[in-house]
């Protein structure tokens, strides 16, 4: 069977890896238990779903494949206590789980993927390592995927799991709802790492990105689940808030062949209204509070956005403002990359090139620093500096779509290079 015919269960593992791990957590209490029993499983579907078909819910089938496979390995190695016989359904509420479960719905955690995500944002891990354990054990990312989200090498975000994973191993994590104090404790490393998951998702290229869709539908569902948790902040509003309106235009961001498709070119009728409905409504909800922050502000910039019906309408005045007011609650340079778009449209390329060009030893392996640096040179007639900012960002580029989108700037320097056949024509009469 070809990679296309069976493109469908990496979509169905990816989707069912947050519900099942939390369940095995839930059973084992070990993460590195949980997460190889998860792995079992995968790999017995890969063998069995070909010629099967997938199962009626493919998060069951994984949790009770899973879990069966460590109780024999357990058994084997004879290095934890007993544990309940084979026979007994991880979701029978008679098991040796039923009671736990029953107390952690009746205080709200009614959800494994949620008690998951709250073990790994424990509060004796730093939130870099809080943010890269979840994405690991949550999501299934790679080493790779979650080291391109942070910018750093896949060697030390590999270091970062592993200290994070020993972490919680030696701490003794209690697989239980922790109090009011401790969830509010770990709160903003669970915001941190639902946006994460949704980006993700959302950078994926064209060819991967229905593949990748299902992260951002997750994290979409996690914080519409945060929320209800915790109802009265403002900051998950925001982040909810935020997530939906980006998300809102996932079906104008690609071309039919996959090349990506910027947001001042695309077909706005194909946004999704009602999410956009949504999202507007919780930031609107959001800066009533008073209590703004980075996932509120980032809200604001992409509700001006979904508002302008055309391009030409959208108040890049106030953008420019609200990328001054993160960049002062949360200091990035790519925040500021990001404000020097804004700066182009109102104090044109000149103002905006030399906003960024101190960010270039930070943002030396970025590759939407040299995109964005060889936009505004070209903007500026600069054509030979914007054809080496551009070469670099190709050398730099994560996906296909990137690398496509950058190619068609360079052929355009290239045609604006070539005299025109007029001119040749003229210079002879002349």
């Amino acid at each position: 069977m070809s990679e296309t015919d069976t493109g469908w269960i990496e979509t169905a593992l990816t989707s069912a890896r947050p519900q099942a791990v939390g369940a095995l957590l839930r059973y084992f209490r070990v993460l590195d238990t949980a997460e190889e029993a998860f792995q079992n499983a995968s790999l017995r579907a890969l063998k069995t779903w070909p010629q099967n078909g997938p199962p009626r819910d493919p998060a069951a089938w994984l949790i009770m494949v899973g879990r069966n496979a460590a109780i024999d390995e357990v058994r084997r190695t004879r290095k934890q206590q007993p544990l309940p016989e084979d026979d007994q359904a991880i979701s029978d509420l008679d098991d040796a789980e039923g009671a736990l479960a029953e107390r952690l719905d009746g205080s709200h955690y009614r959800d494994d993927i949620l008690r998951l995500m709250f073990i790994c944002c424990h509060p004796q891990l730093p939130a870099t390592q809080q943010i890269a354990l979840a994405l690991r054990i949550v999501s299934g990312l790679t080493v790779k995927q979650i080291a391109r989200a942070f910018l750093v090498s896949d060697a030390a975000m590999e270091q970062r799991i592993t200290r994070a994973k020993a972490k919680v191993a030696e701490a003794g994590t209690p697989f239980e709802a922790p109090g009011a104090i401790e969830r509010s404790e770990r709160l903003a490393g669970v915001a941190a790492m639902i946006y994460l998951i949704f980006n993700e998702g959302y950078s994926a290229s064209g060819d991967t990105a229905e593949i990748r869709k299902p992260l951002c539908e997750e994290a979409i569902r996690l914080g519409r689940l945060l929320l209800r948790l915790f109802p009265s902040e403002p900051e998950i509003m925001g982040l909810t808030a935020l997530i939906l309106l980006q998300h809102a235009r996932s079906a104008a961001r690609f071309a039919a062949d996959g090349s990506l498709i910027l947001l001042d070119d695309q077909d706005r009728s194909l946004w999704n209204s009602t999410m956009i409905a949504e999202g507007l409504a919780l930031i609107d909800k959001a800066m009533r509070h008073r209590r703004s922050g980075p996932y509120q502000i980032q809200a604001a910039i992409a509700a001006l956005h979904a508002r302008a019906s055309t391009p030409e309408e959208t108040d890049w005045a106030q953008i420019d403002l609200l990328y001054g007011a993160l960049e002062v609650v949360q200091p990035s340079p790519v925040v500021t990359l990001n404000r020097a778009v804004a700066v182009s449209k109102v104090q044109g390329p000149q103002a905006a090139l030399d906003l960024i060009e101190p960010l270039a030893p930070k943002l030396a392996n970025y590759f939407h620093f040299y995109g964005v640096r060889g936009a505004f040179l070209m903007q500026l007639g600069r054509n030979d500096e914007a054809r080496v900012a551009f070469d670099r960002a190709i050398a730099l580029a994560n996906t296909s779509a990137e690398a496509a989108h950058i190619r068609m700037h360079i052929d355009r320097l290239i045609r604006d290079s070539q005299p025109k056949s007029g001119a040749r024509q003229g210079a002879k009469v002349k």
